[in-house]
């Protein structure tokens, strides 16, 4: 059996204290947000399923098992919740006002960090959504590949060739990306 923290919070609320499923809130909040922001693109459709996958864990908290840790199957429930966002999600455009644009003394560097997020946000854009999941979680998450693999419902074997492979993807999307503008400047 696995000893986690979350298990004795989980302990109040389900004996009544309703009040201390705000600690998991707080404890969880901004894993399951960077989740679903990176599954929607879009920060109100994340934070909608984020909100939604804490609504979804409070209702079955008397499900889950606790041979796991609440983490992983929380993250379950938001990455389960951000695809089905995801697939009833019309096409939504950037507004030109929101935008923002940095300019400054240490203009250059600046510049120079946020092209290397733009490609690197723009090459994970052409991943599929398995592989630029993976990615996120493991690189930015830094959860382990079982982790991964609780989360996302596959074999951790799968994950560790979903991830070898979406890291060559990546890498030839930069290689076509950079190749592309070096031309173009």
């Amino acid at each position: 059996m696995i000893i986690d923290p979350d298990h004795s919070v989980i302990d109040r609320i389900l004996s009544g204290d309703q009040a201390a499923y705000a600690e998991l809130v707080n404890k969880h909040k901004s894993y399951a947000f960077t989740i679903a922001l990176r599954i929607l693109q879009t920060r109100p459709d994340a934070e909608e399923a984020a909100q939604d996958s804490f609504i979804k864990a409070y209702h079955n908290l008397r499900s889950f098992n606790r041979q796991a840790k609440f983490s992983t199957w929380f993250y379950r429930i938001v990455f389960n919740t951000a695809v089905s966002y995801k697939r009833r999600q019309r096409q939504h455009f950037q507004d030109i006002e929101t935008t923002v644009i940095h300019y400054g003394q240490e203009a250059e560097g600046i510049l120079e960090k946020t092209d290397k997020k733009k490609y690197i946000a723009k090459a994970l854009l052409a991943l599929n959504e398995a592989d630029r999941t993976a990615l996120s979680l493991f690189y930015l998450e830094e959860f382990s590949m079982e982790e991964i693999a609780e989360i996302t419902g596959m074999q951790t074997n799968t994950i560790k060739v979903r991830l070898h492979r979406a890291r060559l993807r990546l890498a030839e999307e930069l290689k076509t990306m950079l190749n592309h503008e070096a031309i173009t400047l």
